[in-house]
């Protein structure tokens, strides 16, 4: 089992790269799950409707206005569009919102990353993954394209959530053999934005001693990395999603920054 966050900023073509490289790794028996963000088309659709955006630790501050629009894109838009991707290269995909399935379930986050306090609005934490859908939808032969959108415990409210974390979190809860987040640099580097400091593996002790170190958008992902790991995932690999060649090569184990126990 591998888990997939394809981002939003990997999304550089029509998702045609990123759906054969699903569909060879598939062909070969893998079974794979997406987790997708949309951060870029997140910011233009804000922007259409006169929305702010403002990012604080690598976050997106979400008011109710804001999640709703978030809500929509990811949901409604972004995720169907990657599973009709992955249709046209003969995979039976089918998007799945994390909160509509009760896959995530979530509280407000409250803290960031380096522990400030902090209040985002309509931003969560996942506390539990209900993957019996997930589960479900592999054994009838199908590929779970989620929507990082969670439900609260009451299954009233809804909390938009980082991708990496939602990630992260579905892969432990599915034991994965690997997670591997694409994002739009090659990996982690160790003091960015020296190009000569990419990591190419690193422990889930010496990376918890250092994540303090990291800042905005690479924030999370660091989280992501440790979270996946404590939550029962055996590996994650951080890579370029905006290379094709990245994405085949991760598949099959090789490239990026491999974050290991």
């Amino acid at each position: 089992m591998i888990v997939v966050k394809f981002g939003g900023h990997a999304m550089t073509d029509s998702h045609g790269e990123f759906a054969q490289a699903i569909a060879d790794a598939t062909s070969e028996g893998v079974e794979i799950v997406i987790v997708h963000g949309g951060g870029p088309q997140i910011g233009a659709a804000l922007e259409k409707a006169g929305l702010p955006t403002e990012f604080v630790g690598g976050f997106r501050v979400t008011t109710p206005e804001v999640f709703a629009v978030v809500e929509r894109v990811l949901a409604k838009e972004i995720g169907p569009a990657v599973a009709h991707s992955l249709a046209g290269k003969g995979i039976n995909a089918i998007a799945l919102s994390g909160r509509d399935s009760k896959t995530l379930v979530a509280e407000q986050l409250t803290t960031l990353v380096d522990g400030t306090p902090v209040n985002l609005g309509r931003v969560g934490t996942i506390f539990a993954v209900n993957p019996a859908e997930i589960k479900n939808l592999i054994a009838g032969g199908y590929l779970p394209v989620i929507s990082p959108i969670a439900t609260d415990a009451d299954g009233v409210d809804g909390f938009n959530i980082n991708a990496d974390l939602a990630a992260a979190a579905i892969a432990g809860a599915l034991s994965a053999q690997w997670l591997i987040i694409m994002t739009d640099v090659p990996g982690i580097y160790r003091n960015w934005p020296d190009k000569d400091s990419l990591i190419s593996e690193i422990s889930v002790a010496e990376l918890q001693s250092i994540k303090a170190t990291f800042t905005e958008g690479m924030a999370p992902k660091v989280q992501s990395c440790l979270d996946a790991i404590n939550a029962g995932a055996n590996a994650v690999r951080i890579i370029d999603g905006t290379n094709p060649e990245a994405l085949k090569n991760a598949l099959l184990g090789v490239g990026g920054t491999l974050v290991v126990a």
